[in-house]
């Protein structure tokens, strides 16, 4: 007798994806505004309307929730589509400018994500080891981009590891937060700055 497949609703399916997202974008937003070690996941729920069993039901632990905030900050960047464009350029003023706006983008648009993965290193067990997951493919963008500036002429006068790590600096969270929080700057402004930075820096 064969044995009967569990039926799956696509709305019940379609439902509890909804509640994951929700849950996910409130615990992002309260790790951003109070830090990570003050919020519990009754706060969570809360914030998102649903019951603290719901949330361990849809997302886990508080820890499973910043794991999957890390993930969806990486997909949600759009750095794959950012390097094709990038790495089609043909001189090393376009690559920059695109860099340039594609990092600013990417910063603006991830930045309750960037503050939420932040504000959870000092007090996370394994802090280092999420903040290099958070942002590996970032850096390895930089140095493609890096490599893509030496086969352009002219190519920067220093090493391609010296380039990519002052595109780090220029051009990564810190950069942009260091900026835009710290001082005060308007996104556009922080962009034509650092722009213009590096084309002077990789002469």
């Amino acid at each position: 007798m064969p044995t009967k497949r569990p039926y799956v609703s696509p709305l019940r399916e379609q439902a509890a994806a909804q509640t994951r997202a929700l849950i996910l974008r409130r615990a992002a937003e309260l790790f951003a505004e109070r830090g990570y070690g003050r919020v519990t996941v009754t706060d969570i729920a809360s914030a998102a309307g649903v019951a603290s069993k719901t949330v361990f039901a849809s997302v886990g632990s508080k820890g499973d929730i910043l794991d999957q905030i890390v993930d969806l900050g990486v997909a949600d960047s759009g750095h794959e589509q950012a390097m094709r464009h990038i790495l089609a350029l043909r001189t090393p003023e376009a690559v920059l400018e695109a860099l340039a706006h594609g990092t600013r983008m990417g910063n603006e648009g991830q930045f309750t994500v960037h503050e939420a993965i932040r504000k959870a290193l000092p007090v996370h067990e394994t802090g280092e080891a999420l903040w290099e997951r958070a942002t590996a493919a970032y850096r390895d963008a930089l140095r493609a981009t890096a490599h893509h500036l030496h086969t352009l002429a002219p190519p920067p006068s220093c090493s391609v590891a010296e380039t990519a790590d002052l595109l780090w600096f220029w051009f990564g969270p810190n950069g942009w937060r260091t900026l835009v929080v710290d001082n005060g700057w308007s996104w556009d402004r922080a962009e034509k700055v650092l722009y213009r930075l590096a084309v002077a820096g990789l002469q």
